[in-house]
């Protein structure tokens, strides 16, 4: 078994669900290293229980999911933007048909989309800014450490089942008896 005492959560059929490592209540979320060679399957409470694992991606996913909001609101402040622009520009399109544009006007309109501009600058520069890093507790982490007891239960549990399976190999190569002497009485 690995040094490392990292276990990523993953999720099985429900038809393939199997008593939890703890309680021995069906369960479909499994726990497994990184190399696959420790698994076992455990309830989902467990995993909020500090005493029995840490998350140790809970932060990553907090910021991910906080990101992609931040860039939602992005993109709806700049769609408000461009829909306003062409809005604008719908309407001096109709004032033009309507009347000649003094230079006084065009100042004015060119003082109003600066003015846009910045404001959207604004925001974007806003919403940026929320995306330093934060430290909300989000739901759904991946990646556990166990706590040091239960990961040498685990350790434990390897080794009694390497030398169970060493004992079957050689008692399956030798018979399971000792050989017969061959020498004079």
């Amino acid at each position: 078994m690995g040094s490392k005492n990292l276990y990523h959560r993953r999720l099985v059929a429900e038809s393939s669900s199997k008593a939890c490592w703890i309680c021995y209540k069906p369960t479909s979320t499994v726990l497994i290293t990184p190399d696959s060679d420790d698994w076992f399957h455990i309830c989902a409470g467990h995993l909020k229980d500090r005493k029995f694992a840490i998350p140790k991606d809970e932060e990553d996913l907090a910021e991910k999911k906080r990101k992609e909001e931040l860039d939602k609101e992005i993109e709806v402040v700049k769609k408000e933007f461009e829909e306003k622009m062409r809005k604008k520009l719908a309407r001096r399109k109709q004032k033009e048909y309507e009347k000649d544009e003094k230079k006084e006007d065009k100042k004015e309109e060119k003082k109003d989309d600066e003015k846009d501009e910045k404001e959207k600058e604004d925001k974007l520069k806003e919403l940026e800014k929320k995306k330093e890093p934060e430290k909300p507790a989000v739901e759904g982490p991946r990646v556990f450490e166990l706590h040091k007891n239960f990961y040498q239960m685990r350790v434990q549990k390897k080794r009694d089942t390497e030398m169970a399976k060493k004992n079957r190999e050689r008692l399956r190569n030798t018979g399971g008896f000792p050989s017969v002497p061959s020498g004079d009485l």
